[in-house]
This record gives structure tokens, C-alpha cells and sequence, in this order.
């Protein structure tokens, strides 16, 4: 059997924005938290969801046809296809759950790569 995963731990290993790191994987994906603070690129997943789970903090992620403002204990996927570009007012911890590989903004060429802790 494997240990629990301490997300509070995770985080505190860490202090870059923007760039999630791999906690766990479940059934092909990643399970991963990252910081942010500030605003991320407008960007879609052509093939998949996208998954945002505020653990502390605030997230507002822009639509465009209106934005979804999430707070400590909500979440929202964004579905597949749609652009979307979230940001965080001030330091937000989130989970994020994507498909082992997925590029954070939905092209390898300009997405940051994604390490475990």
C-alpha cells in the first residue's frame, strides 16, 4: 500500500507560478497542484477537459461568453475544445486532473513541462 498524498506538503515544495507538478496518477492521468497568481494564456484542449479544483485562494477563469469565479472547495471543468484562460487575483492553490501528457496550454510548443514531487 502506498502512503496518503499531502497536497499542503506538495505545495510547500514549491513556489513557481504557473507550472503544476505531479502528485499521483489515477487511470491515466495526472493528478497535479500548482500555484497561481496573476494571468495564464487564453488556450484551448482540443481532446480534453479540464479540470480546476480551488483549494485555497480564488480562480477566475475568463470564457468567452462569461467567466466562472471559483472559490476554496469549488470546482469547474472546462469541456474539451473551449477557450479559457484562468487567473488568480492573488496566490491560488489549485488540484488539476488531465490526461497523462496533456500540454497546460494546449500545445506542446508553448506549454511548461510537468515534473512529480
Amino acid at each position: 500500500m502506498s502512503n496518503p498524498i499531502n497536497l499542503a506538503d506538495k505545495l510547500a515544495q514549491f513556489s513557481e507560478h504557473w507550472s503544476p507538478r505531479i502528485v499521483g496518477v489515477f487511470n491515466g492521468h495526472d493528478l497535479m497542484v500548482v500555484k497561481a497568481k496573476g494571468e495564464f494564456v487564453w488556450h484551448s484542449h482540443p481532446d480534453t477537459d479540464d479540470f480546476f479544483l480551488v483549494l485555497k485562494g480564488r480562480l477566475r477563469i475568463e470564457l468567452r461568453d462569461g467567466d466562472v469565479v471559483l472559490g476554496p472547495g469549488e470546482l469547474h471543468v472546462v469541456p474539451k475544445g473551449v477557450e479559457h484562460r484562468p487567473v488568480a487575483e492573488e496566490e491560488t492553490e489549485l488540484l488539476i486532473i488531465e490526461p497523462a501528457g496533456t500540454p497546460n496550454t494546449g500545445d506542446p510548443d508553448t506549454a511548461v513541462t510537468k515534473v512529480s514531487i
